[in-house]
């Protein structure tokens, strides 16, 4: 019922915004093109004020039906979600200087704690007011910063209402929370349809009103779970908020590097990278909603589950994951100029250094949790603590000679998976020998070095590894439409090769092979179908639709090439002969000749 009462935030919103881009505001708060922004005509910037109006009626309506009580508590939420919007209102008129905009988060934040907001996950009571407004404050500007392209604030934000309001109602029940996360979703959903037009620019922009709003407000929803004390729900608020706390860690890395402000607007987020990389800007706020869906998922089933160990697992195999997402959007390789392009230059395999290490503590520590009590005894503590140390040296001795800071890994195959697999099971073989050299096990269980073998294996191999997959779903997910369709004749090592080298050219699209091997007949080389013999090519032509045929094995014999070359003529096909030769002569030409 409270739920339901809250659904007037969507219409409130909607006509709010309706009514405002009618009036003669919706001519003068408008978004100037800029250079450094991703708009290119006037926008009105009179969404927050739909956002605010949406909040304000969902928690209006369930004050007025009894459905939830006035105090302090509310009343302090909703200040400090007035001021920040106040606060963003001003700055979409007059440019605010980034000083009064931070003491008015901080201001905000710090009303919201005085009236009753509780940080329970420690002890220290200055400590825990620390960590809520440094919180607050961040999650404001992470969303002021992700509010970069047309509807993607506003979608990952209703993704993470929505899972917010679930938790409130399930796992964690909570009426305050299912308010403020119901308001806030449904008044993003009222705002969207004037935002997110895919066939058309957007109609208003939310503004640093309703960006900063929107941030401050999940912040406080993600703020009242962390008062929890298990891991799961410890976790719950970070991996429902994990992308827009990524794009504002890439984007202040990077500006970082490149000397420039942190609060100075550009076109190097995460949303703007994917499009770089060829989606369109549909398909990039598609694909970043719908990993934001897939974290809050696993957040929930986390909470669900109730295991400490399983949780912890599961957050590093995703922090590894969106590591190697943010490396890959980085494109670091262009260091910029100045004192910072040795450090820009080598950023990552700094990046994959420090992954390393964290992904390796945790690894021994999680495996060291599933065999002990609680925390283990004394003397159990004591050979972690001996442990950890050698295990990290040993790791970082032989991932180095085994290749696992000089690798390419958009391009890894199964000769980098095997040296992963070598490089963390001898290194965890070296640690284990020091260890029985050195110290007693005692009581110590020494099935630990197994299970962190398999754990640190998974982890790294998935840092890794994970890039060549997120750069194949990133060519799928941009369609085919546009590439030219590449047939092969011939699969042997000079079409495999031509193949590999098609697959990393933009544009190029391989839909299989021909080949006179009978024993290759219907069968897939590295993905791609061996379609049929020379023989079958008109056939082949037709099914296949080629753009385009290569011919590798020029010193075919002549009439199973003639059958290739008439085939394509008499559909139509462009046909040519790829040859690759190699001469000691240092005159002679090393080239594909087409003929």
């Amino acid at each position: 019922m409270t739920a339901v009462l809250a659904t007037v935030a969507l219409p409130a919103a909607a006509l709010t915004i309706w009514a405002l881009l009618r009036s003669p505001l919706g001519l003068r708060l408008v978004a100037e093109p800029r250079r450094d922004r991703w708009h290119e005509r006037q926008t009105p910037l009179l969404g927050g004020v739909g956002l605010f109006a949406g909040l304000l009626a969902g928690v209006g309506a369930a004050l007025a039906a009894g459905a939830l009580h006035p105090s302090e508590e509310l009343f302090g939420i909703l200040g400090g979600c007035a001021i920040v919007f106040t606060a963003g209102l001003l700055d979409d008129l007059r440019a605010l200087p980034p000083a009064a905009k931070l003491a008015s988060q901080v201001g905000a934040g710090a009303l919201v704690v005085a009236t009753g907001l509780q940080v329970q996950i420690v002890g220290n009571d200055v400590l825990a007011t620390a960590i809520a407004l440094l919180w607050l404050v961040g999650m404001t500007n992470a969303f002021n910063l992700l509010d970069n392209m047309d509807g993607l604030a506003a979608t990952l934000a209703g993704i993470a209402c929505a899972y917010f309001a679930i938790d409130a109602v399930t796992t964690h029940p909570n009426r305050l929370v299912l308010v403020l996360a119901a308001a806030v979703g449904l008044a993003c959903a009222g705002f969207l349809p004037f935002n997110l037009r895919p066939r058309s620019r957007a109609a208003v922009f939310m503004g640093d009103s309703g960006s900063q709003l929107l941030g401050f407000a999940l912040g406080l929803s993600a703020s009242w779970k962390a008062a929890g004390t298990t891991v799961a729900t410890l976790f719950l608020p970070i991996l429902v908020l994990a992308v827009p706390i990524l794009d504002t860690t890439l984007v202040t890395v990077v500006r970082i590097l490149e000397g420039r402000p942190i609060y100075q607007g550009g076109r190097d987020h995460t949303s703007h990278r994917l499009v770089y990389r060829g989606l369109s800007e549909t398909r990039a706020v598609l694909l970043l909603g719908v990993i934001s869906a897939a974290l809050g998922g696993t957040s929930l089933a986390y909470n669900n589950i109730d295991s400490g160990a399983v949780t912890l697992v599961g957050v590093l195999i995703t922090f590894a994951l969106l590591v190697q997402f943010a490396t890959f959007l980085s494109d670091l390789e262009r260091a910029p100029a100045g004192r910072m392009a040795l450090v820009a230059l080598h950023t990552r395999r700094l990046v994959e250094v420090l992954v390393d290490f964290a992904l390796v503590g945790a690894a021994f520590s999680a495996s060291y949790l599933l065999f002990v009590h609680g925390t283990g005894s004394s003397y159990q503590k004591h050979i972690f603590v001996v442990t950890l140390p050698a295990l990290l040296a040993a790791r970082f001795a032989l991932f180095i000679p085994f290749g696992l800071y000089r690798g390419v890994w958009r391009y890894a195959g199964a000769r980098e998976a095997v040296a992963t697999i070598a490089a963390v099971g001898l290194s965890e073989l070296v640690a284990y020998v020091f260890i029985t050299a050195t110290q007693p096990w005692g009581d110590f269980p020494q099935s630990v070095f197994v299970v962190d073998w398999l754990l640190c294996t998974i982890l790294v191999g998935a840092s890794r590894l994970g890039e060549r997959a997120l750069y194949r779903a990133l060519v799928v997910m941009k369609g085919r439409a546009g590439q030219r369709r590449t047939l092969i004749v011939g699969a042997g090592r000079g079409g495999r090769s031509l193949l590999r080298e098609l697959r990393e050219t933009p544009g190029e699209h391989v839909v299989g092979f021909v080949d006179d091997d009978p024993r290759l007949r219907r069968r897939r080389l590295q993905g791609v179908a061996v379609l049929g013999g020379a023989d079958e090519i008109e056939s082949i032509l037709v099914t296949a639709r080629p753009d385009i045929v290569l011919v590798t094995i020029p010193d075919a014999p002549r009439e199973r090439l003639d059958f290739v070359v008439y085939g394509c003529a008499q559909a139509g096909v462009t046909c040519h002969f790829v040859r690759r030769q190699t001469d000691l002569d240092p005159r002679a030409v090393l080239s594909a000749l087409v003929e």
